[in-house]
């Protein structure tokens, strides 16, 4: 838009200018040509004075002097002609007149003075030509012919035309300097505007427009921004407090229920009520975990923590030994991919713990026994890439890019064990460290979750 600005601005200056400087440019090429064909025609007049006594009396001496000494000093061709178009003399070239001598000379015994060219463009190379009737008592005797050059004058209206062009160009530099600070200022609050819009797409819920700045109509658009974002975080805020609340008050009546009801458990006879109470105790445990990653959720979603450095080797080895018990029990291999030098990694504390715990958890799910789950890490991309891949069923492509929607769980997957909540969480805390979690098929079959974070120095 800045550049629409200052094009149309240039543009309509440009307008300006040579609505102007054209109509000056010529205005000044005419004054030049006044200046010199005035002067040539009070030459020709004085000369056709002194020619009027000599042509009727026939002594031309007088005349034939003046015309030669005027030639002389000036470098001027000149001729005197009677009126039956004779050359009585002349001075300079006498073979070859310029066009426009002819009419000139016919219309100077028609009685009239001539000049012509009527301008002189400097493009244009022909002489000043000048015929003045030679007249007495009424009559008219003859002409006197002029022919003068005009480089000098029209070097001089080149000259003026230049200056007109420096003033053009000047002109258009200083409109171009305005345009471009008046279009910045104009548009200022509109690039604060993109800029906080972006950041605050990016996670940053602070982000604001710093009031006060360029017309008044994008400060009013400017306050009006702020205002909604203030609502929009306002109220993104108290659903976070609410779900961060709900869960945890939920989380201690929801103790005490399934200890009661586990107590029950005593009291039942049959195998019926005991499978009932079996199933009532699992789904007591769900609604738990529900509760929990809800309140991770919002815990995580609430602001931006600080960041730190980490080994994400050491951590992949860590995650790794916790969980092999327990894929041990389940018979899948789970093993790490991992170089010998530590990657170090920027990051939320604990973000890559808690991910590869929902990760590994979510593999160890889906693998059947005598699968394999892999935890991989590599430097990728100027940071730390930590996959996950399993050989499970895994998934399509349309249910990797829905995989981390709340809640959302594969219509193959209901009867496993799960919130809906695990993934979503990676993907959170992800971003929160500058990072992402992306989701694709793995080449052996199975899931491939890739973490990226930014690589930092130890």
């Amino acid at each position: 838009m800045r550049t629409r600005l200052v094009t149309t601005y240039v543009l309509l200056l440009c307008l300006v200018l040579l609505a102007l400087e054209v109509p000056l440019a010529i205005a000044q090429t005419n004054r030049e040509t006044e200046v010199l064909l005035a002067d040539r025609l009070a030459d020709a007049t004085r000369f056709a004075s002194l020619a009027a006594p000599a042509i009727r009396t026939g002594e031309l001496d007088s005349v034939i002097g003046e015309l030669r000494q005027y030639h002389d000093l000036y470098g001027i061709s000149t001729r005197l002609i009677d009126q039956d178009q004779r050359l009585l003399t002349g001075f300079g070239d006498p073979v070859s007149d310029p066009p426009g001598a002819g009419p000139a000379v016919r219309g100077a015994l028609a009685g009239r003075q001539v000049g012509t060219p009527a301008t002189l463009w400097p493009w244009e190379e022909h002489p000043l030509v000048v015929a003045v009737p030679v007249s007495d008592g009424g009559a008219v005797l003859g002409a006197v012919l002029t022919i003068s050059p005009t480089g000098r004058s029209r070097r001089a209206v080149i000259v003026d035309w230049l200056v007109l062009g420096m003033v053009w160009v000047l002109a258009v530099l200083a409109c171009v300097t305005a345009a471009v600070r008046l279009a910045s200022w104009v548009l200022r609050p509109v690039t604060r505007l993109d800029a906080a819009a972006h950041e605050i797409a990016a996670g940053d819920g602070g982000a604001r427009v710093p009031p006060g700045v360029g017309p008044p109509e994008l400060r009013r658009l400017s306050a009006s921004f702020n205002e909604m974002a203030d609502a929009v975080a306002e109220a993104l805020e108290r659903q976070r407090s609410f779900v961060a609340h709900a869960s945890h008050q939920l989380r201690n009546p929801l103790t005490v229920l399934r200890l009661r009801v586990e107590d029950l458990g005593g009291m039942l006879a049959g195998d019926t009520a005991r499978a009932d109470h079996e199933m009532v105790l699992e789904e007591t445990d769900r609604l738990a975990d529900v509760l929990d990653g809800l309140l991770a959720l919002a815990r995580a979603e609430r602001e931006r923590p600080s960041v730190e450095v980490a080994d994400a080797v050491a951590i992949a080895l860590n995650r790794r030994k916790a969980w092999l018990p327990l894929a041990d029990r389940r018979g899948i291999g789970l093993v790490t991919a991992t170089p010998d030098e530590p990657r170090h990694a920027l990051l939320v504390a604990t973000a890559l713990d808690q991910s590869l715990d929902a990760l590994i958890d979510n593999a160890l799910k889906f693998t059947p026994a005598g699968g394999r789950v892999v935890v991989a890490v590599t430097g990728h991309d100027d940071g730390v890439e930590v996959t996950v891949r399993d050989t499970g069923p895994g998934m399509t492509d349309e249910q990797c890019r829905q995989a981390t929607q709340r809640f959302w769980r594969a219509p193959d997957a209901q009867n496993v064990d799960g919130a809906g909540l695990g993934l979503p969480i990676v993907a959170v805390l992800a971003e929160a460290s500058g990072g992402r979690l992306s989701l694709s098929r793995a080449d052996e079959g199975g899931l491939a979750a890739q973490l990226w974070f930014p690589a930092a120095k130890p």
